[in-house]
């Protein structure tokens, strides 16, 4: 094999010759042939079986990966943390930072109310930068399940109807949209005239209300788009004085003499809480289904503002926040929402926590096909502001309080007149709005909630509450025939037929004048009516 000296030397033989004796004996081929290698045993590790090293598992191979690499990102961490610590040293007094350090405080202080709701171990900036955080990556899953479930169901686009509205043209030039139902003018006994409610339209009313019944009372209702509404022209600096006013210039245009009764559904209520406020000589009644009042009332207690609060959605919530502070903010949900060309879910798009009765509703074709046509009309003109505004209105300063609409009066001056008239009711007198107000609210409403009403009525004693057991907020007042016929018989007692436009003598001119009409009686039956009515729809 070899020459010289080793040409009887095995290869193990000669590389032990080559270094110092170690101790190590390496097996022969006969002992390998006799005992199969696995070189799997043969693996450095930490104990050993037989003078041969122990195996190490996959597992602990990858517990050591991780270990090491969980060590690293520490130092990492670390070093990166040392990094910005220096830094940041004396950056205090960097041009950078004195030109944003004014706009920031500016910032933080406007935004300092958001603390409020956080507890007082907690640090504002951190829980902040937290809150923040968990918004992005929410809005972003959001954006993500949105476009997986419009691959699946395609919404129905939003269709705009050729314009149909009979129209007036108001004192500063503007036209406001409106529509009648009913009997006309001449034959009416009653006038009624109905705002609507944020995200609807003049062809709300009272949602399926059957023109038998209104021929039956003789009952005109007269409906209108509010300014930037439907086909009404905007209003460029409204708020609820100029709101009555439109609906004293509408009642004159349309031929309505004599005293008319308003109407506030939910969110419309406010207009008609307007209307008794700027021109009570012009309204016979109100009669108001869960109207929406101020959630930010300065008058009411901290138990009464949380109980209004409590049971609204956390979106809903967050969209009044923003309406009373930040409403520039507003246009980009609307804009993804009912301004977004395509149809969607009411309790979606307004945030709406709804109980059993409302959703058995609206899942309803007739109700479908009814809010799909309202809300067609209500964005007619496509534009963000008229919606703004009106949810700026809803959560502002109105201009006046719900108190002021019926204020004691005292004929003596000084306290002891004061005093006699809280001990003597019989001397009381009230100011202001002196008609009847009739409230409807079910006990099953999750939009406005019945703490509201009840605030409604501490402060404006006149007003009539009418409980409705198990009713939601839609349940009663939309699509309910029995409902639209106990809501007449209350406003305006046992119909009479139509209205006798001759008299065939002085005589019955004299008797005429001595008949008290239904509204009046409603008025003396319930001026001074501080009880609860119970009604089953």
């Amino acid at each position: 094999m070899a020459a010289g000296g080793g040409g009887g030397m095995t290869w193990q033989e000669e590389l032990a010759s080559l270094v110092e004796e170690t101790g190590i004996r390496y097996p022969t081929a006969a002992a390998e042939d006799d005992e199969p290698r696995d070189l799997r045993k043969r693996i450095v590790g930490d104990g050993f079986e037989d003078g041969v090293m122990a195996e190490e598992s996959f597992k602990d191979q990858i517990k050591g990966f991780l270990k090491a690499t969980g060590e690293m990102i520490h130092e990492l961490g670390k070093g990166c943390r040392d990094i910005v610590e220096q830094s940041l040293v004396g950056v205090e007094d960097s041009y950078v930072v004195r030109k944003l350090r004014g706009p920031c405080e500016m910032v933080a202080v406007r935004l300092s109310f958001l603390n409020e709701f956080l507890p007082e171990d907690r640090d504002p900036m951190r829980c902040w930068m937290v809150v923040v955080l968990v918004l992005l990556l929410s809005l972003s899953a959001m954006n993500v399940n949105t476009g997986s479930q419009n691959l699946v169901n395609q919404p129905k686009k939003l269709y705009i109807h050729p314009p149909s509205a009979a129209r007036i043209q108001l004192p500063d030039g503007r036209y406001m949209a409106y529509h009648e139902q009913g009997v006309p003018a001449e034959t009416a006994r009653f006038s009624l005239i109905a705002p609507h409610s944020f995200l609807s339209s003049r062809l709300a009313g009272i949602p399926g209300i059957k023109t038998s019944l209104l021929e039956e009372f003789r009952v005109r209702l007269i409906t209108y788009d509010l300014p930037g509404f439907g086909e009404s022209d905007p209003h460029p600096g409204r708020n609820l004085n100029t709101s009555a006013m439109d609906m004293l210039s509408l009642a004159n245009a349309v031929g309505v003499q004599e005293k008319f009764w308003v109407l506030g559904y939910s969110a419309g209520g406010i207009h008609a809480w307007a209307a008794l406020r700027y021109i009570p000589h012009k309204i016979a009644g109100a009669a108001m289904f869960a109207p929406m009042g101020n959630p930010y009332e300065s008058e009411m207690t901290k138990e009464e503002r949380y109980k209004t609060w409590e049971k609204w959605t956390t979106k809903r919530k967050l969209m009044y926040i923003l309406a009373r502070r930040l409403p520039s903010f507003l246009p980009y949900f609307y804009r993804r929402s009912f301004l977004s060309g395509m149809h969607g879910q009411p309790e979606k798009w307004l945030s709406l926590s709804l109980g059993k009765k409302d959703k058995a509703l609206i899942e309803n074709q007739i109700f479908r096909e009814f809010w799909e046509r309202d809300v067609e009309e209500s964005v007619r003109q496509r534009d963000t502001k008229p919606f703004v505004e009106e949810a700026v209105l809803q959560v502002s300063r109105w201009g006046f309080s719900l108190a002021d609409l019926q204020v004691q009066k005292h004929d003596g001056k000084g306290f002891v007149s004061w005093l006699k008239s809280l001990f003597n009711p019989t001397e009381r007198e009230w100011a202001g709005f002196q008609g009847p107000i009739h409230i409807w609210q079910g006990t099953d409403d999750r939009v406005v909630p019945q703490s509201m009403t009840e605030f409604v009525r501490k402060v404006v004693p006149g007003a009539t509450v009418h409980r409705l057991l198990g009713e939601g907020h839609f349940s009663y007042f939309c699509f309910c025939d029995e409902c639209h016929r106990q809501i007449f018989s209350t406003l305006f007692g046992i119909p009479e037929g139509p209205l006798s436009m001759a008299f065939d003598d002085d005589e019955n001119i004299e008797d005429a004048e001595d008949i008290e009409t239904p509204s009046e009686q409603n008025c003396e039956e319930t001026s001074d009516n501080h009880t609860e009515q119970n009604e089953l729809s």
